[in-house]
């Protein structure tokens, strides 16, 4: 894992939306349950969350706002997708979120090929997800990306090879992405589990220490310093 993890330190950064925004446009944002600033807020809807997020870029002179890596969050209550059967509520999110009030066009992270695509159409899932596969040495991971907009399914295949830097896709609205706010959910998945275009972006904190080490932090690829 080790290995692993230095070989994508070492990298050459990704964009993986809007190629034009330099990163020095980019704020930091949490929506974690400890900002007492969000808790003062009334945020049920997704319109709610585009106000807000509105709202912050400006306040902070940036186009988009990104995080959540390992954030314990309140903003998945609303959907029973995160509720499982034994009361084990999953409510920390795994991947890296990348916020635009907008569409805007996706890239591939990395050279790979396709590995699935679904809609995940559930209330607050991610609707529209396509997932890639990589190589780096001998290490095989994969790369996915949430709430997207339908179009961005179409004429996929499976196998079919992504350059680094190719538009994969376009960022999809609400209702059609889950019915979030416009963003982008991008996650590292080392392995799949044998899922197939769709893969939990969101963990209870039982599972926290395998998910976190199945998942390693999406920064690592993008390298986003502000």
């Amino acid at each position: 894992m080790k290995k692993f993890l230095e070989l994508l330190s070492n990298t050459e950064s990704a964009k993986v939306i809007s190629k034009k925004i330099d990163y020095a446009d980019y704020v930091a944002l949490d929506l974690s349950v400890t900002n007492v600033n969000l808790s003062k807020q009334k945020l049920e809807t997704s319109k709610d969350y585009e106000h807000y997020i509105q709202e912050y870029l400006d306040n902070h002179q940036a186009k988009i706002a990104f995080g959540g890596y390992h954030e314990h969050r309140n903003l998945y209550q609303r959907s029973t997708v995160f509720k499982n059967q034994d009361s084990d509520e999953r409510n920390i999110h795994i991947g890296l979120d990348l916020w635009i009030n907008e569409s805007a066009p996706i890239y591939a992270a990395l050279d790979g090929t396709i590995h699935s695509f679904q809609n995940n159409d559930s209330l607050g899932d991610y609707g529209p997800t396509l997932i890639l596969k990589h190589q780096i040495e001998n290490f095989t991971f994969h790369t996915l990306y949430g709430h997207l907009s339908l179009n961005s399914l179409e004429d996929k295949k499976i196998g079919n090879f992504v350059k680094k830097g190719q538009q994969i896709a376009n960022l999809g609205l609400p209702p059609i992405n889950g019915d979030y706010a416009p963003h982008l959910h991008f996650q590292i998945i080392i392995d799949m589990e044998n899922k197939v275009g769709d893969y939990p972006g969101v963990c209870s904190t039982k599972k926290l220490a395998f998910y976190l080490a199945n998942c390693p932090d999406p920064n690592l690829l993008l390298k986003i310093k502000v």
